[in-house]
């Protein structure tokens, strides 16, 4: 009898994590993916979001084949992008950043690209993109001022988490919020379970789910 695979999230975010908790799943191993996420000349927001996601779980699954993890492991990775048109967005860093982010989507629709990866243990990818579109309220100049002192925006792309204080700026959304966070649920167990992945093992042992 063949043993249950585990899971790796290539990731070290906290939002990624409780995702999967969200739903019942605990992975196995937090391996983060380090990566260089600068965009190719000329790349558009979608391929970098895909390319992004498929490079973290390649160099994940290296690390867990080099430790022995990968015999009986998936690797699972996700990267998010936000862009205006063709334009995309930083992960802000300084303020600048974050405040250059708030005045170009201030009043305007953009998209929000998640794209995952899923390698087996015989090194073979998976791959899905989700595709968001936002519209964010035309912010004044005091809640520009306001949300930046929140600090909120640190590190994140486009400059804001739609999970916090940036939540109150959506007007309207189309696509997958849980995708805008970091990981779509949809998608994260449909890969799962196509790979033999028991997703449901805690549905039917609620003593095991995380936060019940």
């Amino acid at each position: 009898m063949s043993r249950r695979p585990e899971l790796i999230l290539a990731s070290a975010s906290p939002r990624r994590l409780a995702l999967l908790n969200q739903i019942g799943i605990d992975p196995e191993h937090l391996i983060p993916g380090h990566v260089d996420e600068t965009p190719e000349r000329g790349e558009l927001p979608r391929r970098l979001a895909q390319r992004l996601a498929h490079a973290k779980a390649v160099e994940v699954h290296r690390k867990a084949k080099q430790s022995g993890l990968a015999e009986n492991a998936l690797v699972l990775a996700a990267d998010t992008v936000v862009a205006v048109g063709r334009r995309i967005l930083p992960k802000a860093e300084t303020m600048d950043e974050a405040a250059a982010c708030m005045r170009l989507l201030s009043g305007r629709s953009h998209r929000v690209f998640t794209g995952m990866c899923l390698i087996s243990s015989s090194g073979q990818a998976k791959h899905r993109l989700v595709d968001t579109r936002i519209r964010f309220k035309r912010l004044s100049a005091k809640e520009i001022e306001a949300y930046l002192a929140s600090w909120e925006w640190n590190g994140k792309a486009g400059g804001y988490a739609i999970q916090g204080i940036a939540g109150s700026f959506v007007v309207k959304m189309s696509g997958s919020y849980h995708a805008v966070v970091g990981l779509p649920l949809f998608e994260t167990v449909n890969l799962l379970a196509s790979e033999g992945y028991p997703v449901h093992f805690n549905w039917l042992n609620p003593a095991n789910l995380s936060g019940v």
